[in-house]
């Protein structure tokens, strides 16, 4: 409160000192009807109540509070900046995570579907080769049986025909020879 008191003394003695500056031009200064000087002893008792209440004290506090407030609001929005970033810096890192992902997934499918279309590619080379030769396979059988079946009825024509002319050519004699004769090869033959 010593403190309190030595300022208002001071500024009172400051505003007492300049009074005369402030001196109207109809009278003295230091006079109850000077408007001015009463005015100023106004002032000083307005600010001296003003001390003596503790307002600038308590403003100073106001102002002390307000001016943590926003500290530590700075500080909330420095932290959510840092998260802010530290968060991103994470969805950046797996985005190009997805990304690298995502190509090599796209290049692994290429590689497959390349390998893929070889396989059936060699699959069906493979197919038309074991079809191609079993065409040839079948063609050569039915070569075969024609060439069977054509022999087989050109010796029966032979046959047919030897007989037919054996028989104008032979006798009853001959034949009946020619069948002894045989019936001998087949005995020795099958002894």
């Amino acid at each position: 409160m010593t403190k309190l008191m030595t300022r208002l003394a001071t500024a009172t003695m400051i505003a007492l000192a300049a009074a005369p500056a402030f001196a109207a031009e109809e009278g003295p200064f230091f006079s109850l009807r000077n408007s001015e000087f009463v005015v100023g002893v106004a002032f000083l008792i307005f600010v001296g109540v003003l001390i003596y209440l503790g307002v600038p004290g308590k403003v100073a506090g106001m102002l002390d509070a307000r001016a943590e407030g926003i500290r530590t609001d700075l500080n909330e929005a420095r932290l959510l900046r840092e998260e802010a970033k530290t968060l991103l810096a994470s969805y950046e890192a797996k985005q190009k995570e997805v990304q690298i992902q995502s190509a090599r997934i796209v290049a692994t499918a290429k590689e497959e579907a390349l390998a893929a279309a070889k396989q059936a590619k060699a699959d069906l080379q493979g197919s038309i080769a074991r079809r191609m030769a079993a065409a040839e396979e079948q063609i050569a059988s039915t070569v075969k049986a024609a060439e069977l079946a054509v022999r087989n009825q050109a010796i029966s024509v032979s046959v047919a025909v030897a007989a037919d002319v054996l028989k104008r050519q032979m006798t009853a004699d001959q034949a009946a020879a020619a069948i002894d004769a045989s019936i001998q090869q087949v005995a020795a033959k099958l002894h």
